[in-house]
């Protein structure tokens, strides 16, 4: 796939900000996915002047008919940075305001055993015939997924120098808040990284990405999406719609859950448990993993039982922090 360029009247700004933000250590993909679409908007709404007026950014603050929430949110938070940029270096631009992030009552698809059975065996029998390697890679691209609760994102951006396969250890470099992590992999995920390792990773630098095209670019997300649906498909696991998943996400939610009924399980304590998970996922704050205790605490009513009380004196009131 061709990488974007951008076109609009503020296309070499747009270049120049993204370059800025990656040289003072934030990761500039981030803004780029968004700025992309706002470079498509200046374009569609023929803005041929530097110029972003107030019925210009009236339009681009509006919330779209396919849009979630915290996509808008996002969407906005990104747009209003670069404006920001803008206006101190001169140009003639409305800053757009603050869009209020909203909490969500979406409930993510936990799997049962037999669906994770059905499901993987689909992910194990994949096969491409425009890119042979599907063969190997999803079957190893799921799995960190499913056992180190890794998002698509930071998956997709592992490169062979990330990669400890002594130690079976990866580092995740692409990650939310822009935050470098390492996550650890059980024995049997150690040794198939080891056996993918074996018949892939002598075509790889280390700069080179883990999984890759027909091309032998960096997998695209939106591919993995697709193949994703189908292994739902063949899994017989109903596929609700955009938004609604069971998405890839959702693997996420089900590593979080049954880690900490795993680690409650074995006698460990909650205030033990909760930090653990929370630096393993990459939270900021053990805040954001509440919305993962609270799950493990509804589908398991005998671990609510046992720690009844305990997650309101921790947690207290609504916290708003993504996960």
């Amino acid at each position: 796939m061709a990488r974007y360029e951008f076109t609009s009247v503020f296309a070499d700004e747009i270049k120049n900000y993204i370059a800025g933000r990656t040289a003072a250590g934030y990761n500039g993909n981030n803004s780029r996915t968004y700025l992309i679409q706002f470079d498509r908007f200046c374009n569609e709404h023929g803005i041929t002047e530097p110029v972003f007026d107030v019925s210009a950014a009236s339009a681009w603050l509006g919330q779209r008919n396919t849009e979630s929430h915290t996509t808008h949110y996002s969407r906005i938070n990104a747009s209003k940075h670069f404006l920001i940029y803008l206006s101190i270096k001169g140009y003639d631009v409305y800053v757009v305001r603050d869009i209020r992030y909203k909490g969500t009552d979406f409930q993510p698809h936990i799997y049962t055993d037999d669906e994770v059975q059905k499901y993987f065996a689909a992910v194990d029998a994949h096969y491409s015939v425009s890119n042979r390697k599907d063969a190997l890679q999803y079957p190893v691209l799921f799995r960190i997924i499913y056992c180190c609760g890794t998002r698509i994102n930071e998956t997709l951006g592992i490169k062979k120098g990330d990669v400890d396969l002594e130690k079976g250890i990866l580092k995740l470099n692409e990650s939310k808040n822009n935050k470098q992590r390492y996550v650890v992999c059980g024995e049997d995920l150690r040794k198939l990284l080891n056996i993918y390792a074996n018949r892939c990773f002598y075509l790889l630098n280390d700069d080179d990405y883990i999984f890759t095209n027909a091309n032998g670019g960096r997998l695209d997300k939106k591919t993995v999406y697709e193949n994703h649906r189908d292994f739902l498909r063949k899994a017989g696991i109903p596929y609700v719609g955009e938004g609604a998943g069971p998405r890839i996400h959702d693997w996420r939610h089900h590593m979080a859950v049954y880690s900490f009924k795993q680690m409650t399980d074995s006698g460990l304590d909650m205030y033990v448990a909760l930090p653990i998970l929370s630096a393993y996922l990459g939270h900021k704050t053990i805040f954001a993993t509440e919305k993962y205790v609270r799950l493990t605490l509804r589908l398991f009513p005998y671990i609510e039982e046992k720690f009844r009380g305990m997650a309101e004196r921790i947690f207290g009131g609504d916290h708003n922090e993504e996960y």
